[in-house]
């Protein structure tokens, strides 16, 4: 019998994973195995470590596309050992690290290359990975993704000519155990922006912030009081995070605790309602595209919609009546359309 934390994981998951590069057939077998949650970042990490030894295989014979193939699926793998592992800190962050460090390896060899960056923050450093070049998509993940769980997002934006820079922003990622999350997530878009104009190779004109889930909040947030984001893209954010807290599976609402630096649920409750868009989205006067799953059990679909009622700027609001959360089972239904829009906001040819 597989205890109820396992259960609700694949449950709640499996579209995510798959949608995100997690082969389907990888993630039956790795459940399928597991009746205890402790076991959840182990069981991932030994079938990362076999995408990795095939990396490994392809760049001693210096097939390096499909070398970085195989390392990118590892490193996402890895990530997926550890996204709300919390409950074991140590095992976590090894997972984590693994994660970091063949993303990183695998930089060279995707295409278009990545590029590893560090970006100048309060006094610390956000990691990041830049693909691309001209006009640019900063992607911000959610409560428990990373910039290495963004990669399959990037690639439409990417066949369109747009450049995406994505990002680990306070409490995500490699900012996680130094950098809380913050409400104010526009601190970090600033940052960001004013990195993006120190670079020549990118069109300091022409910049747009996306997000998906808590970064459905984080990318409106931050376009609300960063007027250099042209553009926005907003995925099934929560309009006002503390509205659902309640409601939110056990995980989540731990994860959130441990990456807000909260030492107690009430703490973590209390920093949760300051993730609120009510005053700030009047202020968003930049195009907005908004998409949510009406099936969304995490973040009801409500909240798009009072984003979209709420904004001050034209809005269009992607509702996929037979999606779930970040509608993970229907990609098909907005991901290539969101980039055209965005190609379109850039004045970018149609492809």
């Amino acid at each position: 019998m597989k205890d109820s934390k396992v259960q609700s994981a694949i449950s709640h998951w499996a579209p995510r994973f798959v949608s995100n590069g997690v082969l389907l057939a990888d993630f039956e077998e790795v459940t399928a195995s597991l009746e205890r949650w402790e076991d959840w970042c182990a069981a991932w990490s030994k079938r990362a470590a076999m995408h990795e030894a095939l990396g490994r295989e392809s760049l001693s014979q210096k097939y390096l596309l499909t070398a970085g193939e195989h390392l990118v699926r590892a490193a996402i793998y890895y990530h997926f050992a550890k996204f709300v592992f919390v409950q074991d800190p140590a095992q976590m962050k090894a997972a984590h690290m693994k994660a970091v460090a063949l993303y990183k390896e695998a930089l060279p060899f995707v295409r278009p290359p990545g590029e590893y960056v560090e970006i100048p923050f309060e006094g610390k450093k956000l990691k990041g990975v830049l693909r691309g070049k001209g006009p640019v998509l900063v992607m911000a993940p959610g409560l428990d993704s990373t910039k290495e769980e963004i990669h399959a997002y990037e690639e439409p934006f990417l066949a369109r000519g747009i450049a995406v820079l994505a990002i680990d922003g306070p409490g995500q990622g490699e900012a996680e155990y130094e950098i809380p999350i913050c409400g104010d997530y526009e601190r970090a878009g600033r940052a960001v922006v004013d990195w993006i104009q120190t670079r020549p190779d990118l069109d300091k004109e022409k910049i747009a912030i996306w997000g998906v889930s808590l970064g459905g909040y984080y990318a409106p947030r931050a376009a609300a009081y960063e007027k250099r984001f042209k553009a926005c893209i907003a995925l099934s954010g929560p309009y006002d995070w503390a509205l659902i807290w309640d409601a939110l599976p056990d995980l989540t609402r731990d994860t959130f605790r441990v990456r807000s630096h909260s030492k107690t649920e009430a703490d973590a409750k209390a920093s949760a309602a300051k993730l609120t868009l009510r005053d700030a989205a009047k202020n968003i006067t930049c195009p907005l595209f908004i998409v949510a799953g009406r099936q969304d059990r995490l973040v009801p679909a409500s909240h798009a919609e009072m984003l979209a009622k709420a904004a001050s700027g034209p809005v269009e609001l992607l509702m996929v009546e037979d999606g779930g959360h970040n509608a993970n089972n229907r990609p098909y239904r907005y991901r290539s359309r969101t980039a055209d829009w965005l190609a379109g906001q850039f004045g970018l040819p149609k492809q």
